[in-house]
């Protein structure tokens, strides 16, 4: 029961993000704009986790040196911010099976990132060696084929009224034209190439500041006062801003309960 621990928990995660892509793709539909989404999001999340982190890890946690603030500070410009306003303007090109299509892509450019930066070893000559390089081949070659093959297209079978006008926006647009999936593919790419640098960066800020919890609230904290100010620049109508009792306010909600899972499984 040990052993299969870790996998019944990937695949619980995987469910959480299929949700994810989900929901946030709805509220894009329906007229949440992606760069105030990102803040009202991160905004939501510092307001969950910075208690529990101060909580916690208060008491224990290391000093917090003005270089090791500004290491965090860029992690959290590229991986959180950057990230997350990239992938959803592609999320608005494109739908939300691709991004759970081209996600499978992040295990292959973490492992790229991680040869790069000499914190993985490969050896072609061994048999794990073998066995990391096909891994790497089929996630790429799976997310890459179901990015580039687009099949017919399917409406949501979902009628509930949170997602009810969300049909009516997909029957009264066209579906994405080429050119606008293909752009939507490489921003889902690049979105995927800045959460993988994240994932590796962040693993040498532990090392210096190893309090996770502490470290996650602070990045959360730091990217909801950058993506505020990328909102600020990009979007011009105040009604942009505003949130009531719909799929709007449930993907925001949904997407801090994702973090807090994923943080304590």
């Amino acid at each position: 029961m040990e052993i299969s621990k870790p996998f019944f928990v990937v695949l619980i995660i995987r469910f959480i993000y299929a949700g994810y892509f989900l929901l946030t793709k709805v509220a894009f539909s329906v007229g949440m704009n992606t760069y105030v989404f990102v803040f009202y999001r991160q905004a939501a999340a510092t307001v969950v986790l910075a208690p529990i982190a101060l909580f916690f890890q208060w008491r224990t946690a290391p000093p917090l040196s003005f270089p090791i603030f500004i290491r965090i500070f860029l992690l959290s410009l590229c991986g959180i911010t950057t990230s997350l306003d990239i992938f959803g303007v592609a999320l608005t090109y494109t739908t939300a099976s691709l991004a759970a299509a081209t996600s499978n892509s992040l295990p292959v450019i973490t492992f790229f990132l991680a040869v790069l930066f000499r914190m993985e070893k490969v050896k072609l000559r061994t048999s794990p060696g073998i066995m990391k390089v096909s891994g790497v081949a089929l996630c790429l070659a799976g997310a890459a084929t179901i990015a580039l093959y687009r099949g017919p297209f399917f409406k949501l079978l979902l009628h509930h009224h949170l997602i009810k006008s969300h049909h009516q926006q997909l029957e009264g647009h066209a579906i994405p034209s080429t050119q606008t999936w293909i752009k939507g593919v490489l921003l889902m790419l690049l979105s995927n190439i800045t959460w993988a640098l994240w994932l590796v960066l962040q693993g040498r800020v532990l090392k210096s500041y190893p309090s996770k919890f502490l470290l996650i609230a602070l990045q959360c904290f730091l990217s909801t006062i950058q993506s505020f100010l990328v909102a600020v620049a990009f979007v011009r109508d105040p009604d942009d801003w505003k949130l009531g009792w719909d799929v709007k306010l449930l993907s925001i909600a949904y997407c801090v309960s994702k973090t807090l899972c994923i943080l304590f499984s």
